[in-house]
């Protein structure tokens, strides 16, 4: 079982460099943990912000993230991609500070500038546009709709969601964050895109901003 277990870690490092650089934390390597840190702290901030609608409370549930990792690497043995765990963790901190809120997410849009390639580029996968002039001009109001739509989505929804188109997830790389076979991230992923879509198509349609309904 152990050669087993060593087998798969090796199998990982070679495939995932984060993977690499956690084994590096747990062996306390001077710098690993900053570079670790440097590299998924942004994305992180990103992910959590439009989970929570918060930035001060993405950010403190980043480093939460990031603590419990550190204090978790002496007992560090890679079973997937190091986002996978890492998104897990976060994913489970979220809800958690969700429910000890009792609320949903609200948020201000104008604070919303985390992930703006990857929200610009949802929304043109969203229209089924090329990079037309017209389309081109109207790019940041409809990055700015889509930030709105995803706050109206479900937290699951959301998740998927921003894990797929943000973070370049698999099915079953959402599925193991999630704790859900790949079939229902993918069935979670088609309902979010047409609710996405529902919300937006008033602006596609008339060029003009409506309300969004929940």
């Amino acid at each position: 079982m152990g050669s087993e277990a060593e087998n798969l870690e090796q199998q990982l490092e070679a495939r995932d460099p984060d993977v690499r650089l956690m084994v590096q934390v747990r062996s306390d390597i001077v710098g690993a943990f900053e570079t670790l840190v440097e590299r998924y702290q942004n994305r992180l901030v990103g992910i959590l912000f439009h989970l929570v609608g918060n930035r001060e409370e993405a950010e403190d549930l980043c480093q939460e993230v990031f603590l419990r990792i550190y204090k978790a690497r002496k007992g560090y043995r890679p079973r997937a991609k190091f986002s996978t765990w890492l998104f897990t963790i976060a994913h489970n901190l979220a809800l958690n500070h969700l429910r000890s809120k009792g609320r949903n997410p609200s948020v201000s849009i104008g604070a919303a500038t985390s992930n703006s390639e990857a929200v610009a580029s949802l929304a043109q996968q969203l229209t089924g546009r090329e990079g037309t002039p017209s389309a081109q001009m109207r790019q940041a109001e409809l990055a700015d709709l889509v930030r709105e739509a995803l706050m109206v989505l479900n937290e699951d929804q959301k998740l998927a969601v921003l894990l797929n188109k943000f973070e370049e997830m698999s099915y079953a790389e959402i599925a193991d964050v999630m704790s859900r076979s790949p079939a229902a991230v993918k069935s979670l992923l088609a309902r979010a895109r047409n609710q996405l879509r529902e919300q937006l198509e008033p602006y596609l349609l008339t060029g003009q901003r409506g309300t969004l309904e929940p």
